[in-house]
């Protein structure tokens, strides 16, 4: 019989059978918890793909369960339920924000003769980053990512994540001025 130590041992050397045994198992739990904290936010899919990121997480970094510290039930239940909650704040950022207001606000006060004059400057002026900058001003400031997020995300150290938001603010400044 597998136990929850026999399991995350059997991830850890990438037994993807296991991998399938717990989604099995537990998708139906996972679903629930990320359904009831997303369910006037988002739609099925919004939740599907909460539950497949805390199993690819599950898979990807098998070694942060500690089996003596509860069961994978409970770990996997607290997961799915910290990225639905996390998932649900983008959402409704999203929705409430849009890029330009967010940017613009990170870049601080500048008048404007209108609101769509200094929105149109700013889709301007970011669309004359290169790409690399265009993805960390994005993931920072549309979808909320903290710099640590975005470093995992880019597979980069997150000093690196820091010190390139803090040269694309002054670039996107220093456009936004010209």
């Amino acid at each position: 019989m597998l136990n929850d130590k026999k399991i995350i041992a059997a991830l850890i050397k990438g037994d993807e059978k296991i991998l399938a045994f717990v989604i099995r198992k537990y998708s139906g739990l996972l679903w629930k918890i990320a359904a009831s904290i997303l369910i006037n936010a988002a739609s099925a899919q919004e939740v599907e793909e909460c539950v497949a990121d805390v199993f690819i997480h599950l898979w990807q970094h098998p070694e942060k369960y500690n089996p003596d510290q509860g069961k994978i039930s409970s770990w996997l239940a607290v997961l799915t339920r910290s990225k639905a909650i996390d998932r649900y704040r983008r959402i409704t950022k999203i929705r409430e924000l849009p890029i330009e207001e967010i940017a613009a606000d990170s870049l601080g006060y500048m008048e404007w003769e209108t609101v769509d004059e200094k929105k149109e400057k700013l889709l301007s002026c970011i669309g004359e980053l290169d790409e690399k900058e265009k993805d960390v001003i994005i993931r920072r400031y549309y979808y909320e990512q903290k710099p640590a997020e975005i470093a995992t995300a880019l597979d980069i150290p997150k000093k690196q994540v820091e010190n390139r938001l803090y040269r694309v603010k002054r670039k996107l400044r220093r456009l936004m001025e010209a």
